[in-house]
């Protein structure tokens, strides 16, 4: 089970948000019937969280703006590098903006790979694949 049962986003357009989020979350293995209930629509998987998208009520007067009080990025853990890549560009193809393309994060570890891309409602999302090190080579102490 995992530890968030699901996560909603408001979207300022939930029409475009669907466009631009469904070929992603399906790329990560969700599932929708592309059906609104309740001002939104839900993604879902066997033991994932599911994620919602939500009509906003009103327009907003400007677009959310990551660093602001609020939502900072939802990162997605992936199994390679090329997943990674993958993904990226899928959200691309999909209308999101690339914000950080796909390279190394060395500051957080020396495996930390990801990129970071945001919808057209300024909400930005993180692919990274940051494998555990290696703690079976000779004199290796196991720490980060």
């Amino acid at each position: 089970m995992p530890l968030v049962d699901h996560l909603g986003v408001t979207v300022a357009d939930l029409d475009v948000a669907v466009a631009q989020w469904n070929p992603v979350l399906t790329a990560l293995g969700l599932v929708t019937d592309g059906r609104e209930f309740e001002g939104g629509v839900a993604w879902n998987a066997p033991g994932e969280t599911e994620i919602i998208l939500y009509r906003a009520p009103v327009a907003p007067r400007q677009p959310f703006r990551t660093g602001q009080l609020g939502w900072q990025h939802l990162a997605f853990a992936v199994e390679s590098r090329a997943e990674v890549e993958r993904l990226h560009a899928v959200a691309v193809q999909s209308g999101w903006t690339s914000v950080r393309a796909p390279k190394g994060f060395p500051r957080f570890s020396e495996q930390y790979y990801a990129s970071f891309v945001e919808d057209a409602s300024g909400i930005r999302l993180e692919f990274m694949h940051n494998p555990p090190r290696d703690t079976t080579s000779a004199g290796g102490s196991g720490s980060v």
